[in-house]
């Protein structure tokens, strides 16, 4: 009787794991990964090297293991927060309609293409000015957003018509906030604009779950097709960080976006009428 009453639970609990979305366990792992470095930090600053991406210790064969974790670890709970918010729906999403299968596989290989890419081309082109444009191979890289924007790319391909929201008042005080880093010098007057950014984007992360639509206003969401969002997201902070210095590992964005795309595009060609008959659904 005891076990079959082990069996019996052993069964459930099982049933309980196996109806847990990826996306569901993905975004488990990546808090977990971010208590995990946030400890690590606290005993050695150093450590950061064995969570984040840094292309100068990829290329000389050292870490190499990061090209995987970096796509889990985050610079702090905002920049984890945004790109878990996003991946609960853009993710949610994709795993419905490709399966949790190709799902898993497409999202780490998408984030560890987002990785290899930035990897190289910060390591052997970073330097000078192009630092702005490829990254710097002596600044650690980390966050899932290269993965994110696989997602982004495949239904850019899949459903470019679907129209999605962007939050852009967060990236926007991001923006305003190292413009000002750049261009002032004031300890006093870098402080309150250093507040007053932190300020608004834990402001903004309240506001998300508002159900008021005019306090929602606050965080500027913008709506807008599939296909239009990975140039909005992209093309603008490329340009804006050839003259500032931005937060922001755009290659990796990139990088993941060619993934999403190029496997989108191979969906669209095998499954061609089940992608038809995808958009008719969703508009």
């Amino acid at each position: 009787m005891n076990s079959n009453r082990a069996s019996s639970g052993k069964s459930i609990f099982g049933l309980f794991l196996s109806n847990i979305s990826l996306v569901t366990w993905i975004i488990i792992i990546n808090f977990a990964v971010y208590l995990a470095e946030v400890t690590a930090l606290l005993i050695n600053p150093d450590y950061v090297n064995y969570f984040a991406l840094n292309a100068g210790n990829i290329l000389r064969g050292k870490y190499i293991w990061t090209l995987f974790t970096h796509m889990f670890s985050h610079v702090n709970f905002f920049h984890l927060f945004v790109n878990m918010f996003s991946l609960w729906f853009i993710g949610g999403f994709v795993e419905k309609i490709i399966g949790r299968k190709r799902f898993i596989w497409f999202y780490l290989i998408a984030g560890l293409f987002a990785g290899i890419l930035s990897a190289l081309l910060a390591g052997f082109f970073g330097f000078g000015i192009w630092a702005k444009i490829f990254g710097s191979p002596d600044i650690p890289m980390l966050g899932a957003s290269g993965a994110i924007f696989g997602l982004v790319g495949l239904l850019a391909v899949l459903v470019p018509n679907a129209r999605v929201y962007l939050i852009a008042g967060p990236l926007i005080a991001i923006i305003i906030g190292a413009i000002a880093g750049a261009f002032v010098s004031s300890p006093v007057f870098l402080g309150v604009i250093g507040f007053a950014v932190n300020l608004y984007i834990i402001l903004s992360i309240v506001l998300m779950f508002s159900f008021n639509p005019k306090m929602r206003k606050i965080i500027v969401p913008i709506q807008m097709p599939f296909w239009i969002l990975p140039i909005v997201a992209i093309v603008p902070l490329v340009i804006i960080g050839m003259f500032v210095f931005l937060p922001i590992g755009n290659v990796a964005h990139f990088g993941g976006l060619i993934a999403g795309l190029i496997y989108g595009t191979y969906l669209r060609i095998k499954y061609y009428k089940k992608v038809q008959m995808l958009r008719r659904m969703v508009r």
